[in-house]
């Protein structure tokens, strides 16, 4: 998903994206809609979330970091 899709799904839920990174806009649709805010971070090793909106976006940036 492209980054202004990103911002445009957030802003529909009411959260303010002024000067947010990708990760920390994907981490606060998580956290408002209840679920574990986990992208980008270790648990990516270990996920087993398979309908994740966010799964494969997730998997290839924290494969980026790993190198």
């Amino acid at each position: 998903m492209r980054f202004q899709e990103i911002q445009k799904m957030a802003k529909g839920m009411g959260i303010n994206t002024y000067r947010m990174k990708k990760t920390d806009i994907i981490r606060s649709i998580q956290r408002k809609e209840n679920n574990i805010e986990c992208y980008g971070t270790d648990r990516a090793d270990h996920c087993e979330e398979q309908e994740c909106s966010w799964r494969s976006d997730c998997l290839t940036t924290n494969n980026r970091k790993a190198t």
